[in-house]
């Protein structure tokens, strides 16, 4: 450090008066510490104003403080510390722009610095209630109505879960491995995967495999895949795309149906999947940050992800909807770009089963009507 100073006044001289001088010359050359006004969200913009740009309610917002603010609260309030409602306030403003971090800093007049320290200590403090917040039906009588409002979509049986990926794209992590992240659209991305009920409620989140990883090897490395093999959730099962492998606990839709039975259960399978792709609308609607590009160091990727979709469950537990949101729009699903697996006999049978037993008398019943 002392060399450093000298080669910066391009001075050789190493006397101890000389060195006294230059040392002095240097702190005085420090900028001073500016401690800039903050206004109180609270108090500046009204119900409606304050929802559109902090994505959640005032009553929210404050009830987040009383649950996380203890693991906020900074040791002393000297030097003009930040309270843990300006923390919050801070981190979901990020979360609602999805600008640079220095951006949402200078709103709250904080340097780039601390409005990154922030930002990511107040992501990893929603994160440990990430257990009350996201996880699949614990008791049977949960798991049952999961599955009532499943079927209330389009009359699907014995439906837990619609699960999909999405793509939250990252900045190039650089390294080594930093190909790894780069997705079939040629771009860097984190692929996460969700499960969700018919509520939009995610059920279930894995966001750490890199974006070239696809779709089913990410479902046959989780927890998820155990949990239902072992009927932990009963005689249920998820619907996914094309994307995954056919299973008795994951039915795929058909690749070309050709009977009036297998195009009810496609329209069916589809419209009751569709969810899926809503809840990733609707969470990246709300949540900007994660729609767009997140410009932060690969360490702080996963902490983002993860609790801007404990704060989308949050919102629907408390009945909270951006203004501009349809709910109940249906997405129409994209054409599926990547690999089809190919079926086996014992799958397909059953799947054949399905549609011979239950989609059959399903479609006499609709002829009756």
């Amino acid at each position: 450090m002392n060399l450093n100073i000298l080669r910066y006044f391009d001075v050789e001289s190493s006397s101890e008066e000389e060195y006294g001088n230059i040392i002095l010359e240097y702190v005085l050359m420090r900028r001073a510490k500016i401690f800039r006004p903050r206004h109180p969200p609270l108090e500046t913009w009204d119900d409606v104003d304050f929802c559109h740009r902090y994505r959640l309610s005032k009553e929210t917002v404050l009830w987040m403080v009383t649950e996380i603010g203890n693991d906020l609260k900074t040791p002393t309030l000297r030097n003009n510390a930040i309270t843990p409602l300006e923390q919050i306030l801070l981190t979901l403003r990020f979360y609602a722009t999805g600008t640079m971090q220095q951006c949402s800093g200078d709103l709250f007049g904080m340097s780039k610095s601390a409005a990154c320290k922030v930002i990511h200590c107040v992501s990893r403090a929603i994160c440990i209630k990430l257990k009350y917040f996201i996880s699949m039906p614990r008791t049977a009588e949960e798991v049952k109505d999961v599955v009532a409002n499943f079927y209330k979509i389009a009359k699907f049986p014995s439906v837990v879960g619609a699960i999909d990926c999405s793509h939250i794209r990252i900045l190039s992590p650089g390294g080594d491995n930093a190909e790894l992240f780069r997705n079939r659209k040629d771009t860097f991305s984190i692929n996460t995967q969700a499960v969700v009920d018919a509520e939009l409620r995610i059920r279930d989140l894995v966001a750490r495999w890199p974006g070239s990883v696809h779709d089913s090897t990410i479902f046959n490395n989780s927890r998820l895949k155990v949990l239902i093999e072992s009927q932990q959730l009963g005689n249920c099962c998820l619907l996914g795309d094309r994307g995954y492998a056919l299973k008795k606990y994951l039915l795929t839709p058909l690749a070309d149906p050709q009977t009036a039975a297998e195009r009810l259960y496609n329209e069916s399978q589809i419209r009751t999947r569709n969810v899926v792709e809503r809840a990733f609308g609707v969470w990246k609607r709300r949540f900007p940050c994660i729609g767009s590009q997140l410009r932060v160091a690969l360490k702080n990727v996963q902490p983002i992800i993860v609790s801007t979709a404990i704060l989308h469950n949050i919102c629907i537990d408390r009945r909270e909807y951006l203004a501009n949101d349809n709910e109940n729009s249906t997405v129409h699903l994209p054409l599926e770009e990547h690999l089809a697996f190919p079926e086996t006999a014992n799958e397909q049978q059953y799947r054949q089963q399905l549609i011979e037993t239950y989609f059959v008398s399903l479609l006499g019943t609709e002829a009756r009507q």
